[in-house]
């Protein structure tokens, strides 16, 4: 099996047995067909990969960082490597994995962007002209995303059928094509119905497959629902980025400040481990700390002066 053959066999076997998503198999891909170049330079068909070693993937990693690549960029093309290899053991292609003892680069994480709750506040309580469907459909956006934590794309996927305004709750299809669970309050709920009777008038649907269309009667997608989450958080600002991704993270901070169990929050947002619901608990902390820093009175002590014992 040539190499070129070898590494869409991988791509496959990621993409549609592990379920691993569209953008990780088109990174992997151009990873692993870079590396291939490295090892055969003019020929990438010409890589054999069990010829390999732990000595050619460090100069790899050496020549991407001398070539501008990033911390972050070079960890995962050394995931993407290790994998591949991985793979190829169970195949019995390869007898040995050089990437498995490469330590890879390690990097701090910086905590996620946020909406602090009164900004969240002042942007929902105001008002907007319900006969416009635009302003409705982004209000309505926005409200979803702050008031259940999904992300964008399952936001785009979300079917009509699936969401029930009457008991607070609605079907999410996330990643790896698994289902949850998610409930909403009765101000999304009556958000959702006034929508939807502004959808009827506009689009002329009665019975539509997605939840969310566009004035046109199609989908949204991507770029839409990025233009309507930043055109209606411009006015109140307060985080770097102004994206769909902040009203998730705005979520997740907003349910652990005020009290709601971490595994809870693990269902409700979908994610596979605990680990990636407690970098949120880093929020809650550091916005414990400056509460306390603005409240308590010995802590806004500048100076504290313990005088001498002589």
């Amino acid at each position: 099996m040539n190499n070129n053959l070898l590494i869409e066999t991988f791509l496959k076997y990621i993409r549609y047995e592990l379920n691993l998503s569209a953008c990780t198999v088109s990174a992997y891909r151009n990873d692993l067909y870079q590396l291939a170049l490295f090892l055969s330079p003019g020929d990438a068909e010409a890589f054999d990969p069990a010829s390999a070693t732990t000595s050619d993937l460090r100069a790899w990693m050496v020549q991407l960082g001398n070539n501008g690549s990033g911390p972050r960029s070079i960890r995962r093309k050394m995931q993407a490597a290790r994998a591949f290899y991985k793979f190829l053991m169970k195949r019995g292609i390869t007898t040995a994995n050089p990437a498995a003892d490469i330590e890879l680069a390690k990097f701090k994480t910086p905590l996620p962007s946020y909406l602090r709750p009164e900004k969240m506040d002042e942007l929902l309580d105001t008002p907007i002209d319900t006969e416009n469907y635009h302003a409705v459909l982004s209000r309505t956006v926005v409200m979803m995303l702050y008031e259940t934590g999904i992300r964008r794309a399952e936001l785009i996927d979300l079917r009509d059928a699936d969401v029930d305004a009457c008991h607070g709750e609605m079907k999410v299809h996330g990643k790896r094509n698994k289902e949850r669970i998610v409930p909403f309050g009765n101000e999304l709920a009556q958000a959702i119905a006034a929508y939807r009777e502004a959808r009827g008038k506009q689009t002329g649907i009665t019975r539509p497959v997605q939840f969310f269309l566009l004035p046109n009667g199609k989908p949204l997608y991507p770029s839409s629902v990025y233009r309507m989450v930043h055109g209606e958080l411009t006015p109140i600002g307060g985080a770097p980025r102004l994206s769909p991704h902040v009203l998730r993270h705005s979520f997740a901070s907003a349910m652990l400040n005020n009290g709601a169990e971490i595994n809870s929050v693990k269902e409700i947002m979908g994610h596979e481990s605990l680990a990636a619901t407690q970098v949120y608990t880093h929020i809650t902390f550091s916005e414990l700390k400056n509460n306390y820093k603005h409240a308590h009175p010995r802590a806004l002590k500048k100076e504290v002066n313990y005088g001498s014992k002589d």
